[in-house]
């Protein structure tokens, strides 16, 4: 089920930004809103374990001993 969301009282630099960003992406300004709230919320959801295999794949890490040297090495600020 789709529901129409509105969004009352945007200043004028905010509603004239988001129309140079919808052109910039070839987006209508409706278009645009609703890839930047799909983006939002995907940032809130965990990631998956095949994310986070895929992810451990990029990294280049093989054991749980490479990956706490990663850890640490960050924590320390390295």
């Amino acid at each position: 089920m789709s529901v129409n969301l509105s969004i009352k009282n945007a200043p004028d630099r905010v509603v004239q930004r988001l129309k140079e960003r919808a052109e910039r992406h070839h987006r209508s300004l409706q278009g645009e809103l609703l890839a930047i709230i799909e983006a939002a919320v995907e940032e809130d959801r965990p990631a998956t374990p095949a994310e986070l295999l895929a992810e451990m794949r990029r990294l280049g890490l093989h054991t749980p001993r490479e990956s706490a040297a990663i850890v640490r090495a960050d924590r320390d600020g390295h």
